[in-house]
């Protein structure tokens, strides 16, 4: 089945109390996961950036400065340590993107990860994959943002100390807008990721669309993620791209039916069709009175329902035989 991520990333908003009832949320919803993002401030982003223009528009400001917004969604390792039981309590898996190396050391050394997410804008961060190649994990890769070139770069950096492999990857593909168009989503790129890089694919999700999501399930994807919050109308650059619970918990039962509907690429025939074929396939029957001895043709023999006795497709060989029984109109025909 589709692993179902959840990503709560800020949308906490710096609050614990607010994390945890979004991991509860999220929980009841199905998903398989939480996600958070782990990060030191002044270790991403230089002082003088300012806002990303959906970030200014998110949050009603035109000139406050990247790093005075992300530091309202900081959090501690402490907290994340927290957080992280929570988790395990509730029998959800946590995740975390590390957005500097020391965050990405605290998830693998100190929380013990077994598998770490990288975010598309760390894609080219040539410290982070370095460091997390010396580690036997699971990736999640989102592509946002990238190209193929870019996504090459990326894996072989990741594989080049031979402790992952391409098992140990999964690509997403993504669209970095927040909400993203659906002029803009391209799936189908899914498809070309998985063709050439020979791993397992999924699907970062910044619509507001669960169609979206549902057909990337349908293509293939073993991961979905999408943002979680309890209020669009929250301040904070990612709760307008963000589902509520009760949104992503009709996504993932739309996935469960989709996963149920397509079945196997098997051509079988279903248990429930087989009561059926007495009444809706046919067999030869007499098409008037045959008397016994008489030669079988068009004239006398056709198909009718219901099915049990000798199959039309063998009306060929039947011509020209003769019969060795009395046949009334509609008896099924024997040889």
């Amino acid at each position: 089945m589709t692993y179902f991520i959840a990503e709560i990333g800020v949308n906490h908003n710096g609050s614990i109390h607010l994390a945890k009832k979004l991991i509860l949320a999220a929980k009841k919803s199905g998903a398989n996961a939480v996600k958070f993002q782990s990060f030191v401030s002044d270790e991403v982003v230089v002082k003088t950036l300012k806002l990303a223009p959906y970030q200014g528009k998110n949050l009603q400001k035109k000139s406050t400065r990247m790093v005075d917004m992300i530091k309202k969604y900081e959090l501690s390792y402490n907290q994340q340590k927290l957080l992280y039981n929570f988790c395990k309590v509730r029998k959800i898996d946590f995740l975390s993107s590390p957005f500097d190396l020391d965050s990405a050391k605290f998830l693998v050394e100190n929380l013990k990860l077994k598998t770490i997410k990288i975010p598309s804008g760390e894609i080219t961060n040539f410290l982070l994959l370095e460091y997390l190649s010396n580690f036997k994990i699971n990736i999640i890769l989102s592509t946002g943002m990238s190209t193929i070139n870019e996504i090459t770069q990326s894996i072989n950096l990741l594989k080049s100390k031979n402790k992952i492999s391409n098992q140990n990857i999964t690509l997403l593909h993504c669209n970095t807008s927040y909400p993203t168009n659906i002029f803009d989503v391209n799936l189908k790129a899914m498809l070309t990721l998985k063709k050439i890089f020979k791993v397992k694919i999924g699907y970062s999700d910044h619509t507001n669309s669960k169609l979206v999501g549902l057909i990337a399930v349908c293509l293939g994807a073993s991961i979905v993620e999408k943002h979680i919050t309890l209020n669009k109308s929250f301040v904070g650059p990612d709760h307008k791209a963000s589902f509520l619970p009760s949104e992503f918990k009709e996504l993932v039962n739309l996935a469960k039916d989709a996963k149920i509907i397509l079945g196997k690429e098997d051509k079988f025939v279903s248990n429930s069709e087989k009561v059926n074929i007495y009444y809706a396939r046919k067999s030869l029957v007499a098409k008037k009175n045959i008397l016994k001895g008489q030669r079988f043709n068009l004239d006398n023999i056709t198909a009718k329902r219901p099915f049990g006795g000798i199959s039309p497709m063998k009306i060929k060989k039947i011509i020209g035989k003769r019969s060795r029984y009395f046949f009334r109109k509609d008896d099924l025909i024997k040889l």
